[in-house]
């Protein structure tokens, strides 16, 4: 199972050199990729402009958008923006995409939170269209033309049988995300994936990556429930006590046997989330993963 993680986006002050710390480290090995997610509201720095710094910074890991909340954004920005980081890194781009579940940020950017399943659907055949150098009714070529012939893979994260049915029809793989690392959670997403790729007539089986939140910082406790908390107070803050309680990827052991129950399934890859921006986090997860 390929290991990712991702980059600290929410923490105030983060700076330059935090980030070139961080994809230093995890360009060093031994992992696979880098993440960064997308939120609006709520202090959080934006994800474009760090994975564009980190195809900079690196040189081996693929560079994932985890991810591209696509009904929020014009289809031609996004299919532009993508194929340009996929030049910047040399073709080290796989896409994660979503429709997010924030309409606060859908307000912010002035963008409309409804129909924004099927709105997701036929941006993603726009811009494949641009990628391949097809003409859109009107316009101009667009480009730029991404190294990946075609575009990046594209995965989603979806969670619900009615989204995972549809995407099946066109994405590549599935993201599951379990914020507490449930390996029967990841397990559900990854069979309602294969049975929907199955049911939609695709020969290729999904793309498997999960994902959790984590902390190896000193207060690894502390800061794991409050990173929680942060993130989903916007849904209703003692829900999001509830649930930051009852976090556990804060203990090396746990992480470990987390990581071990969850390549057990089948994983392709795993993206884990670190609940603050201390370099410790990194490092101290790549010291534990060299003796995995």
């Amino acid at each position: 199972m390929k290991i990712g993680v991702c980059l600290p986006y929410m923490p105030r002050n983060i700076s330059r050199q935090n980030f070139k710390d961080w994809c230093r480290i995890i360009d060093q090995g031994p992992f696979y990729s880098l993440s960064c997610g997308e939120r609006v509201t709520g202090y959080s720095y934006e994800m474009r402009n760090i994975l564009a710094f980190a195809a900079a910074a690196t040189e081996r890991v693929r560079i994932i958008p985890a991810l591209y909340v696509l009904p929020m954004h014009s289809a031609v920005q996004a299919a532009k923006e993508i194929a340009t980081l996929d030049i910047l890194s040399e073709g080290r781009v796989t896409l994660t995409v979503g429709v997010g579940g924030r309409e606060k940020d859908y307000e912010a950017l002035g963008a409309s939170f409804k129909n924004r399943f099927q709105r997701m659907d036929d941006q993603i055949a726009t811009m494949k269209k641009i990628w391949r150098g097809e003409l859109l009714d009107g316009l101009e070529e667009i480009g730029p033309t991404p190294i990946q012939a075609g575009g990046p893979p594209i995965l989603v994260g979806a969670m619900g049988p009615k989204s995972i049915q549809r995407v099946s029809k066109w994405a590549d793989g599935l993201y599951g995300f379990a914020m507490d690392g449930n390996p029967d959670l990841i397990n559900h997403f990854f069979s309602s994936a294969d049975k929907a790729w199955q049911e939609s007539g695709r020969e290729q089986k999904p793309y498997r990556m999960g994902g959790f939140w984590y902390s190896l910082a000193d207060n690894a406790q502390s800061a794991l429930s409050d990173y929680v908390f942060d993130y989903l107070k916007t849904f209703g803050e003692d829900d999001a006590r509830k649930i930051a309680k009852t976090m556990t990827m804060h203990d090396p052991m746990a992480i470990k046997d987390g990581l071990d129950a969850i390549e057990a399934l089948g994983c392709d890859e795993i993206q884990l989330v670190p609940a603050s921006a201390e370099v410790a986090e990194v490092d101290r997860l790549a010291n534990m993963l060299a003796g995995r």
